[in-house]
């Protein structure tokens, strides 16, 4: 009898360890599946998430945790407990999912989420800030042993010129190639800043604003892109165009995120004769600000162009929070991919890609022929050595934040 106890309690044992062995081994073999994305819908059994690739179901279970992200720091470490009623439909999540056992669903183990409303109160608060300390424009020269960056900002009565030096701890951050979202732009450093590209910089200007010390430097690489429609192919979302500067077939797809817009023929009109006028240094002309000799020297701006207060805010590279040329884009009327047929003349905002036959929209305008002509005058005028300049106002507009 006591033989039989004996060998229970030995079978018990071994099968505890077993069962303890077994399963270190398999938490230890198996690794979680990360999707991130805006939550489609939620509810106590499924989250759909809208994922860069598509739409993700995940199933929610008795052991699925929520954590709470602060949309200041997005940092999973600090994230604070949540739970299911907290996350709605809109709010963006990172969930960390494992297979169940049927070798098909996906259960949601951690689900870190950061409100939209949050979201919603650090885009107004970051709108209010760049808006007040922010400039945007295109780089002119850099000066990586001095880091120096000279940025050209451009209004409809002509540009001035700023140097940005940034703070030693100053954050540089650069958009991905081929994207114009914010959310997907990496950490940089000022040897990938480029002349040509686009710049926003927050930080402390002196009191002529001819010179700025920068806390934050965002960069980019786009272009702007204008021609003649030779097809459109409704299929597959693109046009084919003849690029003016070029007079090479390029490839324009759309997307879901592009924005299609027509300038009004008598706007258009009235801004390319006001920029004609500043090109030929008339009244409102070019006036560019250099950074003074000495402290107190140098006119003030003169008003509140591009990237001064009252201009431009950070919605978008160019894109205004307190009205402008930008603010009214989304006025202007819309026009789809029917619209558009061969002959007519439009201009197309993108990233600088590894494909220069091939773009990807962020922004196209319809419209354009009062800009093109304007800029194709001037380029005749000095001998067509420094190419056509296209400024079409409000093109140049990408995601931020």
């Amino acid at each position: 009898m006591l033989q039989n106890i004996l060998i229970s309690v030995l079978i018990f044992l071994f099968s505890g360890v077993f069962a303890l062995v077994f399963g270190q081994t398999t938490d230890a073999t198996i690794k979680p599946t990360y999707f991130s994305g805006d939550v489609a819908s939620i509810n106590a059994k499924t989250l759909s998430i809208t994922t860069k690739t598509g739409v993700v179901e995940l199933a929610i279970t008795e052991k699925t945790s929520f954590k709470k992200v602060s949309a200041e720091t997005r940092s999973l470490t600090t994230a604070s407990a949540g739970a299911l009623g907290d996350v709605v439909a809109g709010d963006q999540v990172t969930v960390s999912a494992l297979q169940a056992t049927d070798g098909k669903t996906m259960n949601a183990r951690t689900v870190y989420f950061v409100t939209k409303a949050d979201i919603a109160a650090k885009n107004a608060k970051d709108v209010a800030e760049w808006q007040k300390r922010g400039i945007a424009g295109k780089i002119t020269a850099v000066n990586a042993q001095t880091s120096e960056i000279t940025v050209e900002i451009r209004s409809l009565t002509g540009s001035t010129a700023i140097m940005v030096t940034p703070k030693a701890d100053a954050k540089f951050i650069r958009y991905a190639p081929d994207s114009e979202k914010f959310d997907e732009a990496k950490p940089s450093s000022i040897a990938e800043v480029k002349v040509g590209d686009t710049i926003r910089a927050l930080g402390d200007r002196n009191t002529e604003g001819t010179t700025m010390t920068a806390e934050t430097v965002l960069t980019g690489a786009f272009q702007t892109v204008a021609g003649t429609i030779v097809s459109t192919d409704p299929a597959k979302s693109e046009i084919v165009i003849k690029d003016l500067a070029t007079n090479k077939d390029v490839t324009v797809a759309l997307g879901n995120t592009s924005v299609m817009k027509k300038f009004p023929a008598e706007m258009a009109e009235r801004m390319a004769g006001m920029q004609a006028g500043a090109a030929a240094g008339g009244p409102g002309g070019v006036q560019i600000v250099r950074p003074p000799t000495q402290a107190g020297q140098g006119p003030p701006p003169a008003g509140a162009g591009q990237g001064q207060p009252g201009g431009n805010g950070p919605r978008g590279m160019g894109r205004p929070g307190g009205g402008g040329i930008d603010a009214m884009l989304d006025g202007f009327p819309n026009v789809a991919l029917a619209d558009l047929k061969a002959g007519d003349m439009i201009a197309v905002s993108s990233t600088k890609g590894t494909t220069p036959d091939r773009i990807r929209a962020i922004k196209l305008l319809a419209g354009v022929e009062p800009f093109i002509r304007m800029a194709q005058a001037q380029a005749g005028r000095s001998g067509g050595g420094r190419g056509v300049d296209i400024n079409i106002p409000g093109l140049d507009g990408i995601g931020f934040p």
